[in-house]
């Protein structure tokens, strides 16, 4: 019967966790036809879109990203750019000022010849043949609708367009450093997100996206020597060769001096594609998984690495699946492209055939593809997911001994001491420093994940990642959809964890404070010198190398963490009020028998003072 009881409250619970949230979600199609023309790198192209209104709001006008716009001397993004190149951040080894540019765009922008600079126009937006009125806001299109679009409807719109592909400065543009004539991405007039948080109409300054879910088939026209990557899945390969063709077919190419490539894509809430006549491609089908192309200029110095890279992200997909769930696309593509490394749904462009970079960007399809926060306002549960992700698969590939996450900590532990810290609730775009949104976005984010498991355990942080997946793809949660999941599958209150780690820079610092006999057993004191309280495990050394963990929970959880170490022997204490700067506990052991004391001995603990956190004792 007991037996009975624990499996049916099992079910139940994990009927409460995996219970589909009410949010409603926009909806979106497009077909779109362009063509490229390589000689003047102008793209003129039409889209069909099919709007959904699942809404309850009538919307009186809607807006389209316009991002090539910001690639123009005087743009926003030229001009925060070189505002950021003011800000002096520190100084390198040989004592020069080191400015808080983005190395890749700096004043670049500023010296872009008019043949050089990317535009994005559009001549219209039809709704019924009606053309509408359109108002530029650099980046950001603002269509006024002659007739709103009513909640629970749909719409179709008409829009055609002509771009011109900018020198690559930032993400995507044309003849990059590696040779590679275009990386295209943010190419298209692409709609922007209406969400429960009403129109995200950000101008494009530097950071990342946000985008509807939705359905994309696209037909690219281009010189019929460009070989083609992308988001989404080429139907017509045996028509297109360059290795894409079914095996055994007879490749039977159209004349003239172009191919129409089309590829579709379900639902992603982005598409990119690059186009190189040098490309070459190599396939790995991954056991369970997706088909992997990786795509790279055919020079003999490359074949080796991407080989390499192929082999390595082969490996590590059965990882990724079983922690973080699996990769529900067709295919996946790594592309050399770019200016570093930068996700996209079911594809990333990568400057390299670095295996690091590879893997964290293809890990975004978790966190940036499938779960779609919003970057703009939640970047630190993207790039921080991502890079954690990307940190502990690396380092069961190569069979790391050590704390994975050390690089993460590290960097939030300088970040700190640079007085640079904002907190994590601050726009992405709007932080006063590069550095601060970097190390905020990819490493304090990160922190937060891995100290997640030192405050409910290991275990059940695995098991939360695994029910955010499961619950909240293709939903856009936000930072309270994730702790509400993760309050559900560990039975704690961690409102207050989201609270202190994201909406404040308050730190955490623990030190032992001393220790005394008291007939015959030994009192510790534990002092909270920093501003944010935590949970503390705390593990006594004897004379005999014996140990014993001594657990104090936070009274805001209203909730223990269960042993994680059966070898040690575990005492739970009473929970440490918050408010309360010190906390005394006891030991059966004698004090002359004691060799060490140690706060956090798995150093998942983001102290930034860990020389107190330690005390070797020589009788």
């Amino acid at each position: 019967m007991k037996k009975l009881w624990i499996v049916l409250a099992f079910l139940m619970l994990n009927k409460l966790i995996t219970a589909q949230p009410e949010r409603w979600q926009q909806r979106i199609s497009y077909d779109i036809n362009v063509t490229m023309n390589v000689t003047t790198n102008v793209m003129n192209g039409t889209e069909k879109i099919v709007y959904f209104n699942n809404s309850p709001d009538t919307l009186n006008r809607i807006f389209f990203h316009t991002y090539w716009n910001a690639f123009q001397p005087n743009s926003s993004m030229d001009v925060k750019s070189r505002e950021q190149g003011k800000i002096v951040i520190g100084t390198d080894k040989q004592g020069k000022e080191v400015r808080d540019w983005d190395a890749r765009v700096k004043d670049r922008i500023a010296n872009l010849k008019p043949n050089e600079i990317g535009y994005q126009k559009v001549a219209y937006v039809r709704i019924g043949g009606k053309a509408q009125t359109l108002k530029e806001h650099e980046t950001i299109l603002e269509v006024r609708l002659h007739k709103p679009i009513l909640p629970k409807s749909k719409t179709t719109l008409e829009v055609s367009f002509e771009a011109q592909v900018p020198v690559q400065i930032r993400r995507s543009g044309r003849d990059n450093t590696e040779g590679v004539r275009y990386s295209m991405s943010q190419w298209y007039p692409k709609m922007v997100e209406y969400d429960y948080q009403g129109w995200n109409a950000n101008p494009y300054i530097a950071r990342e996206f946000h985008g509807v879910w939705g359905d994309y088939n696209v037909n690219i026209n281009i010189d019929r020597n460009y070989m083609m990557a992308g988001s989404g899945t080429l139907q017509n390969a045996n028509q297109i060769g360059f290795g894409y063709e079914a095996e055994g077919a007879k490749v039977t190419k159209p004349a003239g001096n172009t191919l129409t490539w089309n590829f579709k894509a379900n639902n992603v809430h982005d598409f990119m594609w690059a186009a190189d006549p040098t490309y070459t491609m190599i396939q790995r089908q991954v056991k369970n998984g997706p088909l992997l192309y990786i795509v790279y200029r055919n020079l003999d110095s490359l074949h080796a690495r991407f080989k390499n890279l192929a082999d390595t992200v082969e490996l590590a997909y059965p990882l990724m699946a079983k922690t973080f769930g699996p990769y529900p696309y067709k295919n996946y593509s790594f592309i050399q492209g770019g200016d570093g490394g930068m996700e996209y749904p079911m594809a990333t462009l990568i400057k390299n055939a670095g295996i690091g970079t590879a893997v964290h960007e293809w890990i975004h399809s978790w966190y940036q593809g499938m779960l779609g926060t919003n970057e703009s306002l939640y970047p630190w549960m993207d790039e921080g997911f991502t890079n954690y992700a990307a940190e502990r698969i690396i380092s069961e590939l190569r069979q790391k001994k050590t704390f994975e996450q050390e690089a993460n900590y590290t960097a939030y532990y300088k970040l700190v001491q640079s007085g640079f810290e904002e907190p994590m609730t601050t726009h992405a775009d709007h932080y006063n420093t590069n550095y601060a949104y970097g190390q905020a976005s990819y490493a304090k984010g990160a922190t937060f994940l891995a100290q997640l498991g030192y405050i409910v355990g290991d275990k059940v942080r695995d098991n939360i990642l695994l029910q955010y997946y499961q619950l909240w793809r293709f939903k856009h949660p936000n930072p309270n959809d994730f702790i509400r999941v993760a309050e559900k599958v560990s039975g704690m209150e961690l409102d207050w964890y989201k609270e202190y780690w994201v909406y404040t820079t308050k730190t955490i610092d623990y030190a032992i404070d001393s220790l005394w006999d008291d007939g015959g057993k030994t009192k510790i004191r534990i002092r909270r010198r920093g501003d944010m309280p935590m949970p503390i495990d705390v593990q006594l050394t004897f004379k005999d190398s014996s140990k014993e963990m001594h657990y104090i929970p936070l009274n805001l959880m209203y909730g223990e963490k269960p042993a994680e170490d059966t070898a040690i022997q575990r005492t739970m204490h009473e929970e440490w009020r918050w408010t309360h700067p010190a906390y005394v506990f006891e030991s059966n052991h004698k004090i002359f028998d004691l060799s060490e004391v140690q706060i956090d001995p798995t150093q998942r603990l983001a102290d930034i003072d860990k020389r107190n956190n330690s005390l070797k004792i020589q009788w």
